[in-house]
């Protein structure tokens, strides 16, 4: 199966392609070739250059900042992003708060921290997951207790990502205790600066800082930054993870680590001992492939029907969950053909310190530290085996 592209998508390909090569960072292409771990500034660096040209938010309504592209332009747009490997626009602000905020905001909200998401002027993340709700997101625990014109919160929200970066949060919190679980659930606008806000890093598997727990205690947050009525929160929460777990599919990622995995097959081992003469490997390489071509054409059924007017359903789960796992097969494999040449990604003293032999094997920066960190794919947005529940009781009728 092969979209067809019109001349005019196909020269818009060409104009994304063009954007990206001339104006992405070279400062920032320079960590990312060594293996160096991008701060905030990287990533607001490129924001603020994709905001200049107007297309930091291209999805969202024209009157609040979006690009009025059609379903297919932006499905180019992420995928040359991918193909390109750029640092991420942060989606917890642009897609995630952002909608949001513009669907059930106030006007004064939507004035407020619409404009400054668009520019990058303001950094968000998310205060959902707790130490006992994750999957079970409505079993959250974090309270808010309203007194006059603020709400005290109290709680503690856990596996917060990039929290130590953040300006502001969008947490949900429970305003009445006594409601069944979905219900009694509010949403929050919280200035991190706030007191009482504390975040503490989570050191994972890699080494990376990536992660938070984030402690509210006795914070006050102003009624206005309240998001839709109280205690209806939970319709705010599941717009939001419908955004999330949209665009997770990663199918040009998978692309690109696929051909750089075949060529570091075809170069591992040596003259007559290459691992892509290895019969074993190459039928894993094949396997992931048809796999991940599957997946591409399900990924386009999806946005053929987009095009077309009809709304995404629960069935993107579908996208999610072989996109994740097909990722981190591809991983895998990356790993299994570096063996011991696989490596950590390093700090620029200790890159600094090693000399430039440290890694004898191109592109095996990275690599290690990559397999555990992508272990989470199949974890945040929903779990992968809540999103099979999703889709045998939505789609199949079990």
């Amino acid at each position: 199966m092969q979209l067809e592209f019109t001349p005019e998508e196909r020269a818009f390909r060409v104009e994304v392609r063009t954007f990206i090569a001339e104006r992405y960072p070279a400062d920032v292409r320079a960590k990312q070739d060594q293996g160096l771990e991008l701060g905030k500034e990287d990533f607001l660096s490129w924001h603020r250059i994709v905001a200049q040209q107007g297309w930091s938010v291209p999805a969202w309504p024209v009157e609040y900042g979006g690009t009025g592209w059609s379903a297919t332009q932006r499905h180019i747009w992420a995928e040359e992003l991918q193909r390109a490997d750029t640092a991420p626009i942060i989606a917890f602000s642009t897609n995630l708060v952002g909608p949001v905020i513009y669907t059930f905001g106030t006007p004064e909200q939507k004035a407020r921290f619409l404009p400054r998401i668009v520019a990058g002027d303001d950094w968000w993340c998310q205060g959902y997951s707790e130490p006992g709700a994750g999957s079970d997101l409505a079993s959250l625990q974090t309270r808010a207790a309203r007194e006059g014109e603020h709400y005290i919160v109290n709680g503690q929200k856990t596996w917060t990502t990039l929290a130590q970066h953040a300006d502001w949060g969008f947490f949900l919190v429970r305003t009445d205790p006594s409601a069944r679980k979905q219900a009694g659930i509010s949403f929050l606008l919280i200035d991190m600066k706030s007191p009482g806000v504390t975040v503490r890093p989570i050191i994972t598997l890699d080494g990376a800082h990536e992660v938070n727990e984030v402690w509210l205690e006795n914070v006050q947050v102003p009624v206005e930054n309240r998001v839709y009525e109280e205690n209806k929160g939970w319709t705010c929460a599941k717009m939001l993870l419908a955004h999330e777990r949209s665009g997770i599919a990663l199918v040009a990622h998978s692309k690109v680590a696929l051909g750089k995995l075949r060529k570091l097959a075809a170069t591992i081992g040596g003259p007559g001992r290459r691992l892509a003469d290895d019969p074993i490997f190459r039928r894993k390489l094949t396997e992931v492939e048809v796999e991940l071509t599957a997946l591409e054409f399900t990924e386009l059924r999806f946005l053929a029907a987009e095009s077309a007017g009809k709304a995404p359903g629960v069935e993107v789960s579908m996208l999610k969950i072989r996109g994740t796992e097909i990722h981190q097969r591809l991983n895998e494999l990356t790993l299994e053909a570096l063996g011991s040449h696989a490596s950590l990604r390093v700090s620029r003293a200790t890159a600094h310190a090693s000399g430039p032999d440290a890694v004898a094997v191109p592109g095996a920066i990275g690599i290690a530290d990559s397999y555990f960190n992508m272990r989470k794919l199949s974890i945040f947005g929903g779990s992968n085996e809540i999103q099979r529940n999703i889709l045998a009781k939505a789609v199949l009728g079990l």
